[in-house]
């Protein structure tokens, strides 16, 4: 799990990141600069994507530890929020999911 300084706090602090999604197979992501000295991170799966709270909150938590292992957003100054659309993230394997998060974070670093 990333610090809690990177993780959003309340739901209207994730509602202002706009800006075009990537897309992505498994999840689009938004992001925005920020006006911090550190990035912040938001994952949301919705009821809709995955009925079980259990799986929902597995899907976070994988995100999560990809994005802190990987860095690439260490000492950004941006808001980012993956919003998951399929529940694959869940059973897919860690070095495919790993390749998604990765390309998501590098098309990030690239335009800022």
């Amino acid at each position: 799990m990333i610090s809690r300084r990177n993780r959003f706090h309340g739901h209207k602090s994730v509602t202002k990141v706009r800006g075009k999604p990537i897309r992505l197979p498994f999840f689009s992501v938004y992001y925005s600069k920020n006006k911090r000295d550190t990035y912040r991170m938001a994952v949301i799966v919705a009821k809709k994507t995955e009925k079980i709270a259990v799986r929902r909150n597995k899907i976070r938590r994988r995100v999560f530890e990809i994005v802190r292992k990987s860095k690439e957003l260490e000492n950004k100054s941006v808001d980012v929020v993956f919003v998951v659309h399929d529940a694959e993230v869940g059973v897919v394997g860690h070095d495919e999911l790993v390749v998604q998060v990765n390309k998501a974070l590098k098309k990030i670093n690239s335009s800022l």
